[in-house]
């Protein structure tokens, strides 16, 4: 792992940029860069367009560790069978992608990072809709300085779970 030191002191910075991906149909990504600048965009609509952006990413020498949800493994009225193989396909992809690099993946469950954010769940909204919402509504509350779309907002949230998780106490 690669580390830099502060000239000002003797603690040690982790160089590691953090990568989280929603890989709905309408998912998007969201990155922290080693040096903690923050970007968002919806799923890139190739998969050589996400090779690009991963490899953009992953940094000679600082690396990076892909966070990306993970998927229900039932169709049912939420989630359509069309939609459940658009969505297995993009995790596919992605994870492949992202071994193929040497990029550490990890999965999270939607309720495993929703919950330490103190999101509550989807059942207590009234609707799909309310829900995306609020994820939203969280997500440019927390990242102020971006413009956050519905395709963006999870990746945001997970990418904020992920931050926490791999610097606890910070």
């Amino acid at each position: 792992m690669n580390t830099r030191r502060c000239c000002r002191g003797n603690w040690r910075e982790t160089l590691r940029t953090l990568i989280a991906i929603d890989p709905g149909v309408s998912g998007g990504i969201a990155w922290r860069t080693t040096w903690g600048e923050v970007n968002a965009r919806k799923m890139p609509e190739t998969d050589g367009d996400m090779v690009q952006l991963l490899t953009g990413l992953h940094a000679p020498g600082a690396g990076a560790t892909l966070w990306v949800e993970e998927i229900p493994k039932f169709t049912g009225t939420n989630i359509p069978s069309s939609s459940m193989f658009v969505l297995a396909r993009n995790f596919g992809v992605i994870e492949g992608i992202a071994l193929a690099m040497g990029m550490p993946v990890r999965r999270v469950k939607p309720a495993a990072w929703q919950k330490p954010l103190g999101l509550g769940t989807a059942r207590a909204c009234g609707s799909k809709a309310e829900w995306k919402n609020k994820l939203k509504a969280e997500a440019q509350r927390r990242f102020p300085m971006l413009s956050v779309t519905l395709a963006t907002a999870d990746a945001l949230l997970i990418l904020e779970h992920a931050r926490k998780e791999e610097s606890p106490g910070a």
